[in-house]
């Protein structure tokens, strides 16, 4: 696979990874040897970063999208996010709030199609297609 796959599929932004890693094509054994027994550059990427859009947006709460709207739009270490989650700017707290009543909605419309299958009048067998 790509080397941008593998980032992805290991949570790490590529561009802080060592140049063997990035110009080289990997195997799905050697990312499966690299989760199993991670190298110590891997470790303390996962650990400090830097991180890619998608993990910071899963620590802060909020969409990646958000960060975008946030102004985010370069990876962030650890100790950023601390200060980000310590003193969260106004567009934080509001893409949290946000992203909390997405949560609400996608429940709630979750629900309410349970109720509408399990309240039809078809058989059993067909209500999961």
């Amino acid at each position: 696979m790509k080397p941008l796959t593998a980032a992805n599929k290991l949570g790490i932004y590529l561009p802080a990874a060592p140049e063997e890693f990035q110009n080289s094509m990997v195997s799905r054994s050697d990312l499966d040897a690299l989760r199993n027994d991670p190298p110590q550059w891997l470790t303390d990427l996962q650990t400090n970063g830097p991180f890619p859009r998608d993990v910071i947006a899963k620590k802060l709460g909020v969409s990646i999208a958000g960060l975008a709207r946030g102004g985010v739009t370069e990876a962030l270490t650890s100790d950023a996010i601390d200060e980000l989650v310590a003193s969260p700017p106004q567009w934080l707290v509001r893409e949290r709030r946000t992203q909390i009543q997405v949560r609400k909605d996608a429940e709630r419309i979750r629900e309410k199609q349970e109720a509408r299958r399990t309240a039809g009048n078809r058989p059993t067998k067909l209500r999961n297609l």
